[in-house]
């Protein structure tokens, strides 16, 4: 009899138990404190546009119960989303536990001010917390209204620019700006402030016009703020044409056995002939050097470096000018044609070579077809080269003075006898050396413009 008490009383206990466990797993599913996760991207600093946000919600218990997403500015209360999730199945197993949606928020639509803008997104699960509201998340992401694009305007009025020469823009832009500067077509040509002490906005930038340009390139001033607005205007411009030389140039057995050697670093392919190695020196390894070349150029001082017209080799003829569109010859047979980007300049044999003008030392090092080969950075987008020479007597990052003598001339890489190849680039794209020469020129198109700012 005892026994069978026992065996009740255990009965009861067990049963009891279990209906306290099942009853604390409900309230402990019912009441969970896990709150939903929120992923949100991008978190833009500005805002500018319609905005794409991707959102990402997700409850992993009690499943997701209400979503709100809103903006507020100046005491605005606007809500942009709200979705409520049905409760499904035997404690919402069947609900949705997962949501994702991508979202446009346009400013303009809005009627947003500019000026500071709040972004909240807000998330309640199934939970009986808070007097049965659920467990919520918050995102709260703070932007800037900006949608008003940079000013900008020309200072300098008169731009007469040479088929394959330079020129300069004096312009003016509003505090806001983060970089401005010329567009001709596609092609970039940063602008810099005038000077460090400048609080007016007043920029300059150097810009080219290609040599092989066919027909009136669109050229305009450009500038973006921090908020990613873009301002574009025109100003006056005229491309004077030029001609260009064609030279014919005649490549012998002898020429190649000479030059070959020099090249013995290039992974040529085995079984070659010299006339093909020199084709490809005369195109793929030409190309590599004008991208190393194009990336010396960019590397410039935000300030003006130079003073006064670029010096000339002395006594030195002209051997090739700037822009000769060069066919080469094999046997009476047309085997390439190249573009001459720069001026090639013969004395004596070792000839001292002086620094152009004021800068410092970018680029001593050898460079393929143009051998032994200086870059002087004259700031603000401008650079001359030296090639060809053979012995470089300046280091990198070295400062020097116009005058100064940085090596000899000489004939490694790609040259047919001893001489200087000089040029001069504007942001990585050669230009005409004449120009830069010349101390009228200098005069009308750069210096008459800065002096407009002083």
């Amino acid at each position: 009899m005892h026994r069978k008490k026992r065996i009740f009383y255990a009965f009861v206990l067990i049963v009891f138990l279990i209906i306290l466990f099942l009853i604390g797993w409900f309230f402990a599913n019912s009441f969970e404190g896990e709150k939903p996760a929120i992923s949100l991207e991008p978190l833009p600093k500005f805002f500018t546009k319609i905005q794409e946000f991707k959102l990402g919600i997700g409850d992993r218990k009690r499943g997701l119960k209400r979503l709100k997403i809103s903006v507020k500015q100046e005491g605005r209360d606007i809500t942009v989303l709200e979705k409520e999730f049905p409760f499904n199945g035997l404690l919402n197993r069947q609900g949705a536990h997962h949501f994702e949606k991508e979202i446009f928020i346009d400013p303009q639509v809005l009627n947003l001010a500019q000026g500071r803008v709040d972004l909240y997104v807000e998330v309640w699960d199934y939970s009986r917390r808070g007097g049965g509201d659920g467990n919520h998340s918050l995102i709260q992401h703070t932007m800037i209204v900006d949608t008003i694009p940079p000013a900008l305007r020309a200072i300098s009025r008169q731009h007469n620019i040479n088929m394959g020469g330079a020129a300069l823009i004096v312009y003016q832009t509003s505090s806001d700006t983060e970089e401005s500067g010329v567009f001709v077509d596609d092609r970039f040509f940063p602008g810099f402030p005038v000077d460090e002490k400048s609080q007016e906005g007043n920029h300059v930038s150097y810009f080219a016009i290609p040599h092989d340009t066919s027909r009136n390139p669109a050229i305009y001033l450009w500038a973006k703020d921090m908020a990613d607005n873009n301002s574009k205007t025109t100003f006056y411009f005229h491309i004077r044409k030029n001609t260009f030389r064609l030279e014919r140039l005649n490549i012998s057995d002898r020429f190649l056995e000479r030059i070959l050697p020099y090249f013995s670093f290039y992974p040529f392919d085995p079984g070659l002939s010299d006339l093909e190695k020199f084709l490809i020196i005369n195109n793929d390894l030409r190309k590599e050097n004008h991208d190393i070349l194009l990336k010396v150029g960019e590397t410039t001082a935000p300030k003006k470096l130079w003073e006064g017209s670029f010096l000339r080799l002395k006594n030195a003829a002209t051997m090739a000018r700037f822009a000769d569109h060069r066919i080469y010859y094999y046997k009476g047979e047309k085997i390439d044609e190249q573009d001459h980007f720069g001026m090639d300049l013969a004395s004596l044999p070792n000839s001292p070579i002086q620094a152009a003008n004021h800068g410092k030392i970018i680029f001593a090092d050898r460079l393929g077809i143009y051998g032994l080969t200086v870059a002087i950075d004259h700031g603000q987008g401008v650079a001359s080269i030296y090639a060809h020479m053979s012995k470089i007597d300046v280091a990198l990052n070295q400062d020097v003075q116009r005058g100064e003598e940085i090596g000899f001339t000489g004939q490694t890489g790609l040259a047919a006898g001893d001489h200087l190849h000089f040029g001069v680039m504007v942001n990585g794209m050669f230009v005409n050396p004449i120009e830069w020469f010349d101390s009228h020129w200098i005069k009308d198109n750069i210096t008459r413009k800065l002096d407009l700012i002083k």
